[in-house]
């Protein structure tokens, strides 16, 4: 039997394995030093100097006057100078000169000392102890896989069975699937689509983009070049079809087919999962020793509750289902919603229609808008040639990412109890973006005093998802076509819509833009679990799970993408759905290490850890402020939220403690 402690060579060995597609290899520099100069202004310096230190051996480039501060989040340089930029950028450029001069060495993977060096440049040397491991995994220096699997199920246990379905085929389930595959873990995944993506395949709608920066909104063992810094929609729906491809996880998926209900049978240990193929509506019963629901919270459209919906006469349809038999031009359309898919597809709609058609848009909500101006443009060529010719800035660069990012605005979410008017904002940090976002709001749209009173919020920033802008919202407001109304909806009815004020507004067609049901967890599949009890009538409407994955009297059932493991503004979704790939896998580690059939959630284990979440969720600015968001669920619960760092989060998956748990 081997020592599990630490990673076996074999592990190690398929760690550094990547697929072709993903494997990243530097063109040598071949150009002259005016060239290499100019293709540094297009880099953060905050990854640059690290990334040529590591590469030429230079740890003398880190000065500690040129380290910028991860925590200016609103500058993506970190307060630098342009002095200090400039002086930063030269230095490097030198740097490459001479590694060009020498024929472009292979760098060597620095040892643990020298990566806590290059790291202090990016994080400071009080924060590279608690953070390093975590740092290094998501750094992934020379194609290492750190996350792989530390153990083979045919090495743990070879004699016992443990299979596994997985309910979803989208981002998380797919990062489930390679991470079970490099353990020998048998599984399947039931995906209702007749591809991978999840929500990437089913929401169309015109201008869908990712909002986090796709460096940090991809798998850290599976990076690549991305065209654009926020790419779109069918972008990175490609980009899910090449890891389905690459780790050759497709002849596991049956696709076209939904679970209608999941049974835990006590007796033998397993779960009996009934599954319907959409073709034809044929079901079958699949056993299973576990069963993981990566079905994700965004993925069911939500409809408001307005009376008369069902009259209106013309087209309708909801943004996730987008209907693109629907020709807009010269229509009159009414959007209902401004979140953040909305805010994606307005400004598109805004310019179909044309000036022979008009656009009302119908708020309930204003929006905190967040500067982004590179939100829909190509990385240049400068940065793509650097990405191409320095070894390891990519990683760099997705480590500086998210270390700004890991942290992000959260202190500034933090409730300060004896901070007054808390409805505004709830602490003096803030306060301060608040300032900061209500500054942009009046540069962008100041020459309308009419709509900037209409599009500025009136509860906390943070309190509410924030939207990125890079000024299409004010200039799509600003069009003689386009409407924005914040009086109420009163009814629908077969002409159009009629609000509070009195008013009535005729439409050919309406679309909503009104989110999904984040809240109904695993909807809209029936679970049973220890003595027929029915999981949704357990939650009650309120879904609650331990560390978001696993809950009481369901053995051997995990969730991907939970409750409360939604994080706000402090990276990417994918961070936390590689931990609970990784808890996961452990956990089934743990029962065949063991020779047992189950692993049940001790609900006393369950319930200490929801208090601890729902206190300090209490104590953010979204569950303090009584600003209607997806957030909350019917009960006026924060069920969304992960309100504690990512380092949190990842110290909690590591290892599951048998104690925490009813094994049998």
């Amino acid at each position: 039997m081997r020592d599990y402690t630490t990673i076996d060579s074999e592990v190690k060995n398929r760690g550094r394995l990547r697929p072709m597609a993903f494997e990243r290899r530097s063109v040598p520099i071949t150009e002259d030093d005016a060239t290499i100069r100019a293709a540094l202004d297009n880099a953060a310096v905050g990854a640059l100097l690290p990334a040529v230190a590591a590469v030429t051996g230079r740890l003398d480039l880190l000065h500690v006057d040129l380290r910028p501060d991860p925590s200016n989040v609103f500058d993506p340089e970190g307060g630098l100078t342009e002095g200090q930029l400039r002086e930063a950028r030269d230095l490097a450029s030198a740097a490459l000169a001479e590694w060009r001069d020498l024929g472009c060495p292979a760098p060597a993977v620095p040892d643990d000392a020298t990566l806590l060096r290059l790291m202090a440049h990016v994080v400071g040397e009080e924060n590279e102890g608690a953070y390093f491991e975590l740092l290094k995994e998501e750094l992934a220096l020379g194609g290492v896989d750190h996350r792989v699997p530390s153990w083979h199920a045919a090495d743990v246990a070879p004699s016992q069975a443990m299979r596994v379905v997985i309910v979803g085929a989208g981002m998380s389930g797919l990062v489930m699937a390679h991470r079970l595959q490099q353990a020998g873990v048998p599984f399947t995944i039931i995906e209702k689509n007749d591809d991978v993506g999840g929500t990437w395949f089913e929401n169309l709608y015109p201008g869908c983009r990712v909002d986090v920066p796709n460096v940090l909104y991809s798998y850290s063992f599976a990076q690549k070049v991305w065209p654009q810094h926020f790419s779109t929609q069918s972008t990175l729906l490609d980009y899910f079809r090449l890891c389905a491809d690459e780790f050759d996880l497709r002849r596991h998926i049956r696709f076209g087919t939904e679970v209608d209900n999941a049974t835990w049978d006590e007796n033998q240990g397993v779960w009996r999962v009934q599954v319907r193929t959409a073709a034809d509506g044929t079901t079958e019963v699949l056993e299973t020793e576990a069963l993981v629901s990566a079905v994700g919270q965004l993925n069911r459209p939500k409809f408001p509750d307005i009376e008369g919906m069902e009259s209106f006469e013309g087209a309708t349809f909801h943004s996730a289902r987008w209907r693109h038999d629907v020709d807009l031009t010269g229509k009159r359309v009414a959007v209902i919603g401004t979140g953040a898919s909305a805010a994606q597809f307005i400004p598109i709609v805004a310019d179909q229609v044309g000036d022979g058609g008009s656009l009302t848009i119908f708020q309930r909500t204003a929006n905190w808008l967040i500067p982004s101006p590179d939100y829909h443009e190509d990385v240049s060529a400068g940065l793509r040639w650097v990405y191409e010719h320095v070894p390891g800035y990519s990683q760099w660069h997705r480590l500086w990412l998210f270390w700004r990012t890991h942290e992000g605005l959260l202190p500034g979410a933090v409730v300060d109890p004896a901070w007054p008017d808390q409805e505004r904002s709830v602490s003096a940090i803030n306060e301060l973006i608040r300032l900061v976002l209500v500054d942009y709001l009046t540069t962008e749209i100041g020459d309308r005093p009419d709509l900037l009173a209409k599009i500025t919020p009136d509860y906390p920033p943070i309190a509410k998802r924030i939207i990125r802008d890079n000024g299409v919202w004010a200039r799509t407001l600003k069009q003689p076509n386009v409407t924005l109304l914040t009086d109420g909806i009163e009814r629908i009815d077969h002409a159009g819509v009629a609000t509070r004020d009195g008013g009535h507004h005729e439409f050919d067609v309406i679309i909503y833009g009104t989110g999904f049901h984040a809240s109904e967890f695993l909807t809209p599949m029936t679970v049973r679990g220890v003595d027929g009890v029915d999981l949704h009538e357990r939650w009650a409407g309120d879904a609650r799970a331990y560390l978001g994955i696993t809950v009481p009297e369901f053995p051997n059932l995990f969730c991907m993408y939970g409750p409360n493991t939604n994080i706000v503004i402090n990276g990417s979704i994918i961070y936390f759905s590689e931990c609970e790939a990784h808890y996961i896998s452990e956990c089934l580690r743990l029962l065949l290490a063991e020779g047992k059939q189950s692993l049940a959630c001790r609900a006393e284990v369950h319930d200490e850890f929801n208090d601890r979440v729902d206190a300090a969720n209490k104590a953010m600015a979204w569950g303090a402020s009584s600003v209607s968001s997806w957030y909350k669920n019917a009960n006026g619960r924060v069920a969304q939220n992960w309100p504690f760092s990512l380092l949190d989060y990842w110290e909690q998956t590591r290892t599951p403690n048998p104690a925490d748990y009813h094994l049998s």
